[in-house]
C-alpha cells in the first residue's frame, strides 16, 4: 500500500485550499454585469447569484479602455442596489469604457466581474423626440425637441442628444390610424410645416429617432392628436 509523502501532502492541500477559495468567490459573485445606455445615461447594471445570501453589498470601479488602474466610483462603494449610474464617469462618448463589481457579504470579498466593453456613441440607444403642434389654416406646424442627456452644459442645462451625436427625425402623419405622409428632417430643423391638409380634420403624428451613421432608430412617440380648422 503506497503512502503519500508530507510534502506531496502538503502541495495537495494548497491546491485544494486554492481552488475551493477560488470557487467560493466564483459562486458569490455577481453574474451578468453589463451596460444598459438610453439617452447617454450609461448604467451599470448586475444580478446576485442564486447562492448569495441576503445584505449583500456592492463595491464598483471603472476605467478607459488602455488604462492600467482602476478608479473606485464613488458613490457605488458598498451599495445594495443591482445597478449604479456611471454616466458622469463615462461622459466622454469617443470613450471606450470598462467597468467591474463585486459583491461583499459574511463570507467575504467575491472575485471582481468585467462588464463587455462599452462605448456611448455605439451602444446607447436613443428616444423619440417630444413633439409640439399648432394649427394654422390648413397647415400644422410642428415643433421638435430631441431628447435630452443627463450631461450638463456650462450654464447647468442638461444637453440635448443632439450635442453628443448627429440625428435625423421621421414624422409621420395619420388619419384614422392610416398614415397619409412620412417626413424626415435633420436635427438642426427644430419645426416642420406640413401644408395643404383637410379642413375640420383629425391628423395624428408621431416620431422617431434615427441614427444616420448606424441606421438605429428609437421607438415611436405618443401620438399627437391636432384637428384642422
Amino acid at each position: 500500500m503506497s503512502t503519500v509523502t508530507a510534502p506531496v501532502l502538503s502541495l495537495i492541500t494548497l491546491v485544494c485550499w486554492a481552488h475551493c477559495s477560488h470557487s467560493v468567490q466564483d459562486d458569490l459573485a455577481p453574474v451578468e454585469v453589463d451596460f444598459r445606455s438610453l439617452d447617454y445615461r450609461n448604467v451599470l447594471y448586475w444580478k446576485q447569484p442564486h447562492k448569495a445570501g441576503q445584505h449583500k453589498k456592492y463595491f464598483v470601479q471603472h476605467k478607459v479602455y488602455g488604462d492600467k488602474e482602476w478608479t473606485n466610483t464613488e458613490h457605488c462603494q458598498g451599495i445594495q442596489l443591482l445597478q449604479c449610474d456611471l454616466s458622469q464617469e463615462t461622459s466622454d462618448p469617443r470613450e471606450w469604457y470598462y467597468a467591474r463589481v463585486r459583491s461583499l457579504s459574511a463570507e467575504g470579498y467575491s472575485s471582481w466581474v468585467i462588464s463587455p466593453r462599452f462605448h456611448p456613441h455605439w451602444d446607447t440607444s436613443i428616444s423619440p423626440p417630444q413633439l409640439k403642434a399648432t394649427v394654422t389654416g390648413l397647415t400644422i406646424m410642428v415643433q421638435i425637441r430631441p431628447p435630452r442627456t443627463p450631461l450638463r452644459g456650462p450654464k447647468g442645462t442638461r444637453l440635448r442628444v443632439t450635442k453628443l451625436q448627429k440625428l435625423t427625425f421621421r414624422i409621420y402623419l395619420m388619419h384614422n390610424d392610416v398614415e397619409e405622409e412620412v417626413l424626415e428632417t435633420d436635427s438642426c430643423s427644430k419645426e416642420l410645416e406640413i401644408p395643404g391638409l383637410h379642413p375640420k380634420t383629425t391628423y395624428c403624428l408621431q416620431a422617431v429617432s434615427i441614427i444616420p451613421r448606424s441606421g438605429r432608430k428609437s421607438t415611436r412617440s405618443p401620438s399627437l392628436c391636432i384637428s384642422t380648422n
